[in-house]
C-alpha cells in the first residue's frame, strides 16, 4: 500500500512543536528521536492529534528527547482494518522502542517515509 507521509514544509516535523490544530488525518504515525543513530521510539494509529497530544505526556517517549530531537511524521490510512494491519507492519520493521501492544493482525506493507 502507497501511504503519503506528511511533513512540515520540507522538514520532518517537531513532535514538541507541531501545531496539532492543523492535524486532521485519522491513520498511522511514527515517532522517533534523530541522532547517529537515530531510533524509531514509538508506532501507533488513530486521530493523529489526539494521540500526539497524549504522546508529549508520556515521559516513556519524551526522555528519548535526550537521545536527539523528536519527530513525528503520519499517513492518512482509512478503515480501521488498514490502520491495524499497517501499524502492525511498522511496528514489525521498525521495533519501536516503547510500546509493544500492537494489533495482532496481518501485516500490510507500506512505503517508507524514509525513501
Amino acid at each position: 500500500m502507497q501511504v503519503k507521509w506528511f511533513k512540515c514544509g520540507d522538514h520532518w516535523c517537531s513532535f514538541d512543536t507541531l501545531n496539532l490544530e492543523k492535524v486532521t488525518e485519522v491513520g498511522v504515525y511514527i515517532i522517533w528521536h534523530e541522532g547517529n543513530p537515530g531510533r524509531v521510539v514509538y508506532v501507533g494509529q488513530g486521530d493523529v492529534a489526539d494521540r500526539i497530544a497524549d504522546h508529549r505526556n508520556n515521559d516513556e517517549i519524551t526522555a528519548y528527547s535526550k537521545k536527539g530531537a523528536l519527530r513525528v511524521t503520519w499517513a492518512e490510512v482509512s478503515t480501521k482494518a488498514q490502520r491495524d494491519g499497517v501499524e502492525r507492519y511498522l511496528a514489525d520493521t521498525w521495533k519501536p522502542l516503547v510500546g509493544d501492544a500492537h494489533p495482532d493482525v496481518e501485516p500490510i506493507e507500506v512505503n517508507s517515509p524514509w525513501g
